[in-house]
């Protein structure tokens, strides 16, 4: 149900006809877990708050998340031809089209979040949090992060890209589910950050031992685009006891929460189980 209502908000964004709308449809309405957008519905029920408040803002954060996939697809990138069981943007098109389709869907989420029908004030802190999340500051910075690991690289610098190119759209939405509940948007950042840190190592678990039928992507691409991860570091076994580990740490920290907080430890402790 959740999800439906996101395929159906999401679908209803970019109704323009023409090749760059084309693209940014393509892209934004071609699957995926949608994870980011249920995150923040599920934190803003959780913050006491109603789900379908938090919609706009998590639809937001997928046009976010969605031009970060256009851009780092890219051949300039890690030149990748499959996402979600297509081809990629680049090459359902081409090079140009997809970049202009990536910013496209970045500016996009602003206008989004800034015509929730919520206060002004809940707009002006969304549109803070997701410009935070996706620039400098964040997911923008992880990816140079990401660029700059060599060989011998070790598991401090490797988590510290995660907590950026990863964590932040993930610490983003649990962010906006507070502020479309009416909360400050820090309430719940113990849970988000740990999050994060799991969701990246499962991440690269599964470029090792997933199949890229079930993923929709490449398997093996951390290696073939000579990536260091934590689990070429630790290695495979222990990399997954990471996961553990930092999935227990995020559901710990929503006990405060009570019984309210059951459907957030259950989606983390799902993402653990996952293969795609």
């Amino acid at each position: 149900m959740r999800k439906q209502l996101i395929e159906t908000y999401l679908n209803k964004l970019i109704t323009d006809e023409g090749l760059l709308y084309d693209a940014m449809r393509y892209s934004l309405c071609g699957g995926g877990k949608r994870l980011r957008p249920q995150l923040a519905m599920m934190a803003a029920a959780a913050m006491g708050g109603r789900e379908e408040d938090a919609l706009p803002y998590g639809a937001a954060l997928e046009c976010i998340h969605t031009y970060s996939l256009i851009h780092d697809d890219l051949p300039c990138m890690d030149d990748d031809d499959l996402r979600r069981g297509r081809p990629t943007c680049h090459k359902q098109f081409d090079e140009a089209t997809a970049v202009l389709a990536g910013d496209a869907l970045l500016t996009l989420a602003f206008s989004v979040a800034a015509d929730a029908p919520l206060s002004l004030a809940q707009n002006l802190a969304a549109v803070r949090v997701l410009s935070e999340a996706a620039g400098a500051y964040g997911m923008v910075q992880g990816q140079v992060l990401d660029m700059k690991l060599t060989e011998g690289a070790d598991t401090t610098s490797i988590l510290e890209m995660y907590r950026y190119k990863t964590g932040a759209l993930l610490r983003a939405a649990v962010s906006l589910g507070s502020i479309a509940a009416g909360g400050r948007g820090d309430e719940l950042d113990d849970f988000s950050k740990n999050l994060g840190v799991a969701f990246q190592l499962q991440d690269d678990i599964l470029d090792i031992v997933g199949d890229s039928v079930v993923l929709g992507k490449p398997v093996h691409s951390d290696i073939k685009n000579d990536k260091h991860t934590v689990v070429s570091v630790i290695g495979l076994e222990e990399a997954r006891k990471w996961v553990r580990t930092y999935t227990d740490a995020a559901i710990l920290a929503l006990a405060p929460l009570g019984a309210a907080g059951d459907a957030l430890a259950a989606l983390a402790q799902s993402l653990v189980e996952r293969e795609m």
